[in-house]
């Protein structure tokens, strides 16, 4: 039978569980149309309550006798990494790309040099082309959960849309982690080519802003203007 330890991991493996079912999830908020994130994730699995947070070495160290609950969490969150440098955030979000199909090819905003550099940063989407995003970024030291991106997009001072994206939970590794979006269609016609800003950030179920950052979207006739 499972000691108290091991139960708590069992929490924690299921948290991790119930997260990635929602995990690539997009939930948008227009005309109140759908549930906001917390909600959603409520709704996956009914009567659920999230377990306190361990770290990492916490959750390794746990019933380490056990040698089949030891092959499950290597199974479940891979070998250990190499130390990281303490300097280092626990997550760095790198790149930012937008891919379709129709565009000459992959549109990649390097997310490293800091918001002050990432401002005056702008994406052509060709009016009513199906694009996807793919965010990239890497987790250095403690499992993250419940990691979500979201954006606000304004247009003359006025927010027009609002998306959030459910990316999932992810432990750390030396590799870094690919997340793609759902498939979406730019808007199209004359009233809504032109230029906004978004405002971004990725954050977590313990409320970590990771990065925020605002940057500009050109909304055109093509993908060249």
């Amino acid at each position: 039978m499972l000691g108290l330890d091991a139960c708590e991991l069992g929490a924690q493996l299921l948290e991790l569980l119930r997260l990635a079912l929602c995990a690539r999830v997009l939930l948008t908020s227009k005309d109140g149309g759908q549930l906001p994130p917390e909600e959603a994730l409520d709704e996956a699995v009914p009567e659920y309550r999230a377990p306190g947070r361990k770290s990492l070495l916490e959750i390794q160290q746990l019933d380490s006798h056990d040698e089949s609950l030891a092959k499950y969490k290597r199974a479940l969150l891979g070998s250990p990494p190499p130390p990281a440098d303490p300097s280092l955030p626990n997550v760095q979000v790198t790149r930012l790309t937008l891919m379709s199909e129709q565009a000459p090819g992959p549109i990649t905003m390097d997310l490293t040099g800091g918001p002050a550099a990432l401002k005056g940063r702008v994406f052509v989407l060709k009016e009513g082309a199906d694009y996807r995003v793919k965010i990239t970024f890497k987790v250095n030291k403690e499992i993250v959960s419940g990691l979500q991106s979201r954006h606000h997009t304004y247009r003359q001072g006025l927010r027009v849309d609002r998306a959030v994206y459910m990316l999932g939970s992810y432990g750390p590794r030396a590799q870094e982690y690919e997340v793609v979006t759902p498939e979406e269609e730019a808007p199209r016609g004359a009233l809504v080519r032109g230029a906004y800003v978004v405002r971004s950030c990725l954050t977590d179920d313990d409320r970590n802003d990771h990065l925020s950052w605002e940057w500009g979207l050109h909304i055109g006739r093509d993908w060249g203007s």
